[in-house]
């Protein structure tokens, strides 16, 4: 039986290899449709390549410090398998997104909505399928070699660590890339020269689009991954650290412990049959699609979690425990929707007519708004599962929320191929009816993608509270008496420290993103003065000199704020001790989930104002309204898809450091 995992995640492989198949055998377009592809790709692939080399040599530091540690060579071997598995999920994930998106203009091209949304879909599902196979695999063989002794089991947290220390370099470095390329192509192209959204005469254009892929496909891919996995991983060590009178009314303590690995098994498959819901239905609108798909997988995960549960010899409190994480997680994301794509969104829009600075005035308020239902439904998550299980609920409710996390994937990194599908279909000159299309999908992949930011944010902050439930009860096995108590000058005062972390991470991230942008911004000003008849379309732009600027000033600041996440919990741990370090992850988890939610949603809303007004409303585009939601949506970019972000994977990165030297803290 605790095989199965390792079955399944080869059997997710296999069916992401037949879907990569399915889209390299759709048209892939005219020679200057694939230059454009290619010219993506290239852009993509080098940006990867430079940014695992730096990732290759932190990753080789930290492992060698674990190694030379009292962690021991185990640690060390699970923490370089994570790293691996992250970083192969995001790369193959991101090869496949540049090959689906000229495909998806093609189909939008050449047949209908319908068959874009295939070729799109399928480019997000090898994203989804290979995220949870990796994921199953590396866990699957090291719970083989090490989770059946509970005193080896912690071993298997160096996984985690591995996975976390690459998903935050990743979205972090994506981010920053992403966001400076489309801040410069959009305010110099849009606003100040006033030509189309990705218009080919924009020397940022290219890079713009390199970045959807970077940033919204292979860093939300780690991001995810690492969540992910660090709910199992908790779940595990909670399991293992159990009384005997916590496990009599639960089930046996292997059974507690392999439930977690039981659960996502058993969420890939109902992902596959998801993906299978939302082909069926494709013809259809493409929300009801989506919709259809993420429903259906949820219902048939949740029957199939019950048999789990019965077949394990588990109480039926656990199953309860897996259901309110995964309705609490359809909870947050109805919730991201209406605030991203509802009411507020067109409020947002109004308040153009009179401005920027009413445009971002309403957009903070809805993002500060959009915090109350999500952190309400986080604490009755909490309350539920804890009531139910223990600290243990906590967990399987993060995996419960997490457990699908192939289909939930596939719909997030849809929306970036639909946008680059957008940018192709604008620079090859395929026609209204191609752009049509595509910006209906982009239009659904922005709300797609707000969702499963809510979403991340929300598991992000489940998994978070399971590792550092995880990590007291660690240190409680070598100091009984351990607690955190708020009465405790030192948790205090750890509290505090870690409450900062999300506003320095924000900061160091919107300044590394304003700085790109500002020489991002001078040197499209400079082809466009410089390049004779660039503006007339009878020149071409040098659009490698905008992709090194973003991929330069990524690679440069992506490494302090990843730095500081991973060295700060060891220096708070062996300096003030485990209560400060306790102390600090309660505060960063507090400060980071409420900075994560205010942060997306404001940018989500921010970005579909825009839209909103591109449609025609309130004057539509070039009016004194869209140039005002030009500068908000410029403001939210950063918000929502690299400092929002970045607060997912900064808080379970501190857990999960603190979890593996938390036998060291004594």
């Amino acid at each position: 039986m605790h095989t199965i995992p390792l079955w399944l995640g080869g059997v997710g492989l296999l069916v992401a290899a037949v879907l990569y198949r399915l889209i390299l055998r759709a048209d892939s377009g005219n020679a200057q449709v694939q230059v454009i592809g290619e010219a993506i790709h290239h852009g993509a692939m080098t940006f990867l390549k430079r940014e695992y080399t730096i990732l290759l040599l932190f990753v080789a530091v930290v492992a060698a410090c674990i190694g030379m540690s009292a962690l021991g060579l185990a640690t060390m071997m699970a923490f370089l398998l994570g790293a691996g598995c992250s970083a192969l999920a995001g790369f193959l994930g991101m090869f496949a997104a540049t090959k689906a998106n000229v495909r998806t203009a093609m189909a939008a091209h050449q047949h209908s909505a319908a068959a874009a949304l295939n070729i799109a879909f399928y480019g997000g599902s090898i994203m989804g399928l290979t995220v949870a196979a990796l994921g199953l695999l590396g866990l699957g063989w090291l719970y083989l070699l090490f989770g059946g002794d509970p005193e080896t089991a912690h071993a298997i947290h160096g996984f985690g660590m591995g996975a976390s220390s690459v998903a935050l370099f990743s979205r972090v470095g994506g981010g920053i890339f992403t966001k400076s390329a489309d801040i410069g192509a959009d305010l110099v192209g849009k606003v100040e020269a006033g030509i189309p959204e990705d218009d080919p005469r924009n020397p940022g254009v290219i890079a713009d689009n390199v970045g959807d892929n970077v940033g919204d496909v292979a860093g939300m891919g780690s991001d995810i991954f690492e969540s992910y996995c660090g709910a199992i991983i908790a779940t595990i060590a909670m399991a293992s650290t159990l009384s005997v009178e916590a496990l009599q009314p639960l089930g046996t303590q292997s059974a507690l412990m392999f439930f977690p690995l039981a659960l996502a098994s058993a969420g890939l498959l109902c992902s596959i049959a998801g993906m299978g819901l939302v082909r069926l239905f494709c013809h259809r609108s493409p929300q009801s699609a989506l919709r259809m798909g993420t429903i259906g997988a949820s219902l048939l995960f949740i029957a199939v979690a019950w048999w789990c549960t019965s077949y394990s010899g588990i109480a039926s409190t656990v199953w309860w425990a897996v259901i309110s994480g995964s309705v609490g997680g359809i909870i947050i994301g109805v919730v991201t929707e209406y605030y991203t794509s509802g009411k507020p969104v067109r409020d947002i829009a109004r308040a153009g007519e009179t401005g920027a600075a009413t445009v971002l005035i309403t957009g903070l308020a809805t993002g500060m708004m959009s915090v109350v239902i999500p952190v309400l439904s986080i604490c009755v998550i909490v309350f539920i599962s804890t009531s139910l299980c223990g600290l243990y609920g906590v967990g399987i409710a993060a995996v419960g929320m997490l457990a699908t996390v192939g289909i939930t994937m596939a719909i997030d990194a849809y929306g970036p191929i639909a946008d680059n599908a957008g940018g192709i279909a604008e620079m090859s000159g395929m026609g209204e009816q191609t752009r049509k299309i595509t910006d209906s999908l982009d239009e659904l992949g922005n709300t797609t993608a707000a969702i499963g930011k809510g979403f991340a944010i929300g598991a992000a902050a489940l998994a978070a509270l399971a590792i550092i439930s995880a990590f007291v009860e660690t240190v409680r096995l070598h100091v009984p008496d351990f607690s955190l108590a708020l009465n405790e000058p030192l948790v205090l005062i750890g509290m505090f420290i870690g409450g900062m972390f999300p506003f320095i991470v924000a900061s160091l991230t919107m300044t590394a993103v304003g700085d790109a942008a500002i020489e991002m911004i001078n040197e499209i000003r400079r082809q466009f003065r410089e390049i004779p008849g660039l503006m007339q379309g009878n020149a071409t732009p040098d659009y490698d000199r905008c992709i090194d600027i973003a991929t330069r000033a990524a690679l440069k600041r992506m490494v302090l704020p990843g730095v500081l996440a991973i060295t700060a919990p060891v220096i708070m741990g062996f300096t003030l001790g485990p209560a400060a370090l306790g102390g600090m992850l309660g505060g960063a988890v507090v400060g980071c989930v409420l900075m994560a939610l205010m942060m997306a949603n404001a940018g989500g809303a921010w970005d579909n104002a825009k839209k909103h007004v591109e449609k025609g409303h309130h004057g539509g585009k070039g009016s004194e309204a869209h140039k005002a939601v030009v500068v908000g949506d410029t403001v939210g970019d950063p918000f929502k898809d690299t400092s929002g972000p970045a607060m997912n994977i900064l808080i379970n990165v501190m857990a999960i450091v603190s979890l593996v030297i938390a036998p060291l803290l004594t």
